[in-house]
């Protein structure tokens, strides 16, 4: 009988790479706001497009987990914005009055906040 790990070591480096992120979106957010999505979208489709050239399917799948993580990070990183606004993690207090204006209109995408103009219409 042959017993494969790779599967096993598979699972565990998957969990270590879920677990390492969760806390690197508190800490980018924290110290950089949202503005370094962008790294985290040309790292994450980096990964998954290496992913499809390396042949074996374990370091494959390895990069593959990587990229779809931090892809996935983009959204929480984005999210993590609202959380902090909302008082649920820490805020750093250079970067206050950046709460300040999220706080007052929650339906603003993080992103595009800046670049939308706020119109507003009276319907009496």
């Amino acid at each position: 009988m042959n017993l494969n790990f790779e599967g096993i070591l598979l699972a565990i480096c998957t969990f270590l790479i879920i677990g390492l992120c969760h806390p690197l979106v508190i800490k980018t957010e924290y110290y950089f706001g949202t503005k370094p999505w962008w790294i985290w979208l040309v790292s994450g489709i980096a990964c998954c497009v290496g992913a499809l050239f390396v042949e074996s399917i374990f370091w494959s799948a390895l990069l593959g987990v990587l990229g779809a993580s931090l892809l996935w990070g983009i959204g929480e990183l984005l999210a993590q914005e609202k959380r902090v606004a909302k008082g649920w993690f820490p805020m750093n207090p250079k970067r206050k009055e950046h709460y300040e204006y999220i706080k007052k209109d929650e339906s603003l995408c993080p992103v595009c906040k800046e670049k939308i103009i706020i119109k507003t219409y009276s319907w009496w």
